[in-house]
């Protein structure tokens, strides 16, 4: 998949450190559950995104987020880094080793890309990142609004060069708007974007999510983006574009029917704890050692729960045959529901359930997802071992794509491992990088 400018790039899968050894599924042997997407058994040669280069302008969750996701699936990435600290991300939660080391975090959010550290403030800095974007399908960035505009990497200036170059811009308020200035996390966009206010419950503070999820929705909305422009590109013979990706946005795209019910009905939806609003009976319920998350929300999915509660009297009637009649008597159904499991072990109880084939599941930690079976079969924690041979496990790429699966090639790099060889693409000579890098540009 080649830019619209006139100028192809070099579109060989980049070739990392062979960090990624034989991966299996948690819980199982290396023999019966080796990883197609770590051992290369039955892959293709090419990801699906093969052809397609990325250049990632990002720092920390959102844009490099989007960045690894279309690296999974054989993009090639290259990070830009700050030549003295890196990516603030590989500074964050859990070191390996603990002492200096480098966030476990980044093994997996950096994973498949090549790290090239260059100073954007510098003139030389900006002169090869025009250059990378002169080859470039895809530029990926999170700055505030205006930054690269004021290191003359904006659209305008880079898509003079590249007119088929798809941006994908994350920022807290978008490029436009009386807010664009202002700085954004994702931990803003999920209030303003309506997500922590129905989040918890009505007599507390509303809680945050315990990860970045305003960051990585935003992410979603740029892969998204990304490949509704590419498309357009090549297929609708469009030009390259900008896909504006404002995080409180990404959130509000998620609100469902919040808008529509203010606008008729005047309804504010206010925080509920562990139920779904309206949509009766799912809610978190406890069993005598702990709790369980039972959605009997459809129609005939409730006949089958009540029956299964002791409740026939509720299954048959006719008042509750449908959603709407059962939002009036949520509290007493989920009363029912509660008082049944309160007197059965989490086991016994979802023994029960799955029986009646009404969709329940215990509240999984980590550690749970390691030896669920499910996980395993699905192979969705892989195996690899970093280059002082600790073993580190990962979450494997989703979705799952028949003939052109994502796969981790390499965790993440070293700052800088790729610099040379980038460079050296674009024909630095090693006399040239050897200046940069004692000038400080790289």
């Amino acid at each position: 998949m080649l830019s619209k400018s006139s100028k192809p790039f070099e579109s060989a899968l980049p070739q990392g450190p062979a960090t990624a050894s034989t991966a299996s599924a948690a819980g199982t042997s290396p023999e019966s559950s080796a990883s197609p997407a770590a051992s290369g058994a039955g892959l293709p040669a090419r990801g699906a995104l093969a052809g397609v280069k990325v250049l990632e302008l990002g720092t920390l969750i959102a844009g490099p987020f989007a960045a690894r996701m279309l690296g999974e699936f054989g993009a090639e990435v290259i990070k830009i880094e700050d030549p003295q600290h890196g990516d603030p991300l590989r500074k964050w939660r859990k070191m390996h080793p603990d002492a200096g080391g480098t966030s476990l975090w980044w093994a997996v959010q950096a994973r498949n890309k090549k790290s090239v550290t260059i100073n954007l403030k510098s003139p030389e800095g900006q002169e090869i990142v025009r250059k990378l974007a002169a080859q470039a399908d895809i530029v990926v960035e999170n700055f505030r609004p205006g930054l690269l505009e004021r290191f003359g990497l904006g659209y305008e200036q880079l898509s003079a060069e590249n007119p088929g170059l798809v941006m994908v811009r994350l920022s807290g308020y978008g490029q436009t708007g009386p807010y664009r200035d202002r700085p954004g996390f994702g931990a803003i966009a999920e209030s303003m974007g309506g997500l922590r206010h129905i989040t918890g419950y009505p007599d507390l503070p509303p809680p945050r999510i315990g990860i970045s999820i305003g960051d990585s929705i935003a992410a979603l909305h740029g892969v998204i983006g990304a490949m509704m422009a590419l498309h357009h590109r090549n297929v609708n013979g469009g030009r390259g574009q900008v896909v504006d990706v404002a995080l409180y946005e990404a959130v509000f795209n998620l609100m469902e029917s919040v808008v529509p019910e203010y606008s008729v009905a005047g309804m504010v939806r206010e925080r509920t704890g562990a139920s779904l609003p309206g949509i009766v009976p799912s809610n978190t319920y406890p069993c005598a050692d702990g709790m369980i998350v039972v959605g009997g929300n459809s129609d005939p999915i409730f006949k089958r729960l009540m029956h299964a509660v002791g409740r026939s009297d509720l299954a048959e009637d006719p008042a509750l045959a449908h959603n709407d009649g059962r939002v009036p008597r949520t509290q007493e159904i989920d009363e029912a529901i509660g008082h049944w499991t309160r007197g059965r072990s989490i086991d016994e109880a979802l023994a029960v359930l799955q029986g009646a084939d009404v969709p329940a599941s215990r509240i999984y930690t980590v550690a749970d997802m390691f030896k669920d079976p499910q996980f395993i079969a699905r192979q969705m924690i892989q195996r690899h071992t970093f280059p002082d041979g600790t073993p580190i496990d990962l979450p494997n790429v989703a979705p799952k794509l028949s003939d052109t699966p994502g796969q981790t090639q390499w965790l993440g790099p070293a700052l800088g491992a790729h610099t040379d060889e980038v460079l050296g693409q674009l024909g630095y000579d090693a006399g040239q990088i050897k200046a940069l890098r004692e000038g400080g540009v790289i």
